[in-house]
């Protein structure tokens, strides 16, 4: 599996005393990597921003050399991490059900069960948006076989927005891409709409905001009825400052993202990273606005998948998680 990586670190060496919060505790690095990989998704979208930020974080932390890499989102996240090709990725719960499940469209039949929770990261809202000028202001506008952007191949997007449209009675031409790639067809006139799920502020959402005036559409509520009947998600406001655009909040559904690891990196060095990442959260708020979500409380989003024994420690020792033993990888 090729994938085009963006390595955006700080060239520190993997000898270098860490300068975090485990630079006392931790000398022992016995088994630790040189380097590390966090999976991400296509440049434009929150994981890229987020992921590659606390990427660079732990990396100037411990002083090991790491970065983000661009991956098709949540499904290639799991697959890249089950494997070891990436120590580390993202995913949303649903495509992390389906993955242990065996239905990944990456390799079918295989269990990726070498994947485990890391931390609570935040929500992924499903939201609509066209150009104010195509006079398209709700679902109900969206015109038969409307040209519709859905993300990445396998993303979390691609992988339910579909399927919501259609249970929604929307027909529509499918369309995939990165984010950004997307914003500039919808400019363009390429596509009608774009079916965004991604952490909020949606970096291509922004950026288009600059360049055009853009509707930001929200599900009445019997559409996000609807959709919560029908998929794993949650009822979810965007709150009214995310975007310009906003004048109130918008109703949406949303599924939760954790961060992952592969289940056999030493367990000092998980807990290493998910003190880096959750023991300030001002530091992780700078680096995304979604990430105000990702606090020690959050822990018990986690509905799916074993958690690494690294990140179980972390949290039943600094958020009083009472994550029972058999939700905890033990190898095998």
């Amino acid at each position: 599996m090729k994938n085009q990586s963006i390595r955006m670190v700080a060239a520190i060496g993997a000898t270098v005393l860490a300068t975090g919060a485990f630079a006392g505790s931790h000398e022992n690095r016995d088994g630790w990597p040189e380097s590390f990989t966090v999976g991400t998704a296509s440049q434009g979208g929150t994981y890229f921003a987020y992921g590659s930020g606390w990427a660079n974080l732990v990396s100037e932390e411990l002083g090991i050399t790491g970065g983000g890499e661009v991956t098709g989102g949540p499904m290639q996240n799991m697959a890249l991490v089950h494997t070891g090709e990436a120590q580390f990725g993202m995913t949303t719960m649903g495509p992390a059900a389906e993955s242990l499940g065996g239905t990944n469209p990456i390799a079918p039949g295989l269990q990726m069960n070498k994947a485990c929770a890391m931390f609570p990261m935040y929500q992924t809202p499903f939201s609509v948006t066209a150009l104010s000028s195509s006079g398209i202001a709700s679902v109900a506008d969206i015109p038969d076989g409307a040209r519709i952007g859905f993300g990445p191949a396998g993303s979390t997007s691609d992988t339910y927005f579909p399927r919501m449209m259609e249970t929604l009675g929307v027909n529509f031409e499918r369309r995939n891409g990165g984010w950004s790639d997307l914003g500039g067809q919808l400019q363009d006139g390429l596509l009608d709409v774009i079916a965004f799920a991604a952490g909020v502020p949606v970096p291509a959402v922004s950026q288009l905001e600059v360049q055009t005036d853009v509707n930001i559409i929200e599900f009445t509520e019997e559409e996000q009825a609807k959709i919560m009947e029908a998929f794993p998600v949650s009822e979810f406001e965007i709150a009214a400052d995310t975007y310009t655009t906003l004048e109130a909040p918008a109703r949406s559904v949303s599924m939760w993202n954790f961060a992952i690891a592969n289940c056999d990196l030493p367990e000092n060095f998980v807990k290493a990273v998910v003190d880096v990442v959750m023991s300030d959260n001002e530091r992780m708020v700078n680096i995304h606005r979604a990430a105000r979500s990702t606090l020690p409380e959050n822990w018990d989003k986690n509905k799916v998948m074993m958690w690494h024994p690294g990140a179980a420690a972390w949290f039943k020792e600094n958020a009083g998680a009472d994550i029972p033993d058999d939700l905890v990888y033990s190898g095998g």
